[in-house]
């Protein structure tokens, strides 16, 4: 049985990352799909998914332009919605395979952005490079003679890579929190957390626990990690630090301060080391939490 093809139309000439992540997202979903990329409205109305052109915002008839005057709503928090948003709220619960705490974070840390961009829902000046203006660098520049749609699948492609990165990152936090929430529960000590393997931890501990000050969990090597567990997320000043005098040192150095044989190094920054044994590293935690 041939597979329907999804027609999608969309604007030609130059685009930006809602347009280019909105065609990545449906792709997801449609594997057969024919992309138009026009300004004709007659080709336009026959579309079957029609997005940031058109002048009409109506999911259930899949059109998604979000241009025409009043736009076409905007988030609980200000943050309007531009095609990949529109998108996104119809779409994104079955790309995310219906898990909506993944939904929600792609749409929180991925989708609103772009849409808070191409709509200009941003403060003061923007400094660096975004992922929005990294797109709108595959457009041709005026000194370049471009093929606008090839440039245009090329953007496609890398924005598909980049949102499957994305929810691989979401799926990952997600099914992490259990699996953390159960270390904190099991802790004979809670203020050292172990973890038998390593999963993010930072977001779940520092929700549920008020005691913890040190993680323990193996790396993808073999050995083992000590980690200290920061004030709040994203924040470099930590509950408790390591004992300064482990700082930068490492192997024999290392081992001759604390007296294990196995210690391999520090972290300058006296937020991370490591033994090749659990056995030590458990030592290692023990006595930070005695300096």
């Amino acid at each position: 049985m041939t597979e329907q093809v999804k027609v999608i139309a969309t604007h030609n000439g130059n685009f930006h990352a809602d347009d280019v992540f909105a065609v990545a997202a449906l792709k997801k979903i449609f594997p057969a799909v024919e992309l138009i990329r026009t300004r004709d409205l007659e080709i336009i109305a026959k579309a079957d998914i029609v997005l940031d052109v058109g002048g009409i915002y109506d999911a259930e008839k899949d059109r998604f332009d979000h241009h025409q005057k009043g736009g076409a709503g905007a988030r609980e928090n200000g943050i309007p919605f531009s095609s990949f948003g529109l998108i996104w709220q119809k779409y994104g619960l079955e790309i995310c395979a219906a898990n909506q705490e993944v939904a929600d974070s792609l749409d929180k840390n991925l989708v609103s952005t772009i849409d808070a961009i191409d709509c200009g829902h941003v403060e003061g000046v923007q400094t660096g490079i975004s992922l929005s203006q990294t797109i709108s660098m595959f457009n041709p520049t005026w000194q370049e003679e471009g093929d606008f749609n090839a440039c245009f699948d090329e953007a496609v492609a890398f924005a598909s890579r980049i949102l499957t990165r994305f929810i691989a990152a979401a799926s990952g936090g997600v099914n992490a929190k259990a699996i953390v929430a159960n270390a904190i529960e099991k802790a004979e000590d809670p203020r050292v957390i172990v973890l038998e393997q390593y999963t993010p931890w930072k977001t779940t501990v520092l929700r549920l626990s008020q005691d913890a000050l040190f993680m323990v969990y193996p790396s993808q090597t073999g050995q083992w990690r000590i980690q200290t567990v920061p004030v709040e997320l994203g924040s470099f000043e930590d509950r408790k630090k390591l004992p300064a005098p482990w700082a930068g040192l490492s192997d024999k150095e290392l081992q001759e301060v604390t007296g294990l044989e196995d210690a391999m190094f520090c972290h300058n920054g006296l937020f991370i080391a490591g033994c090749a044994s659990f056995e030590n590293t458990i030592k290692m935690a023990e006595m930070a939490l005695d300096d």
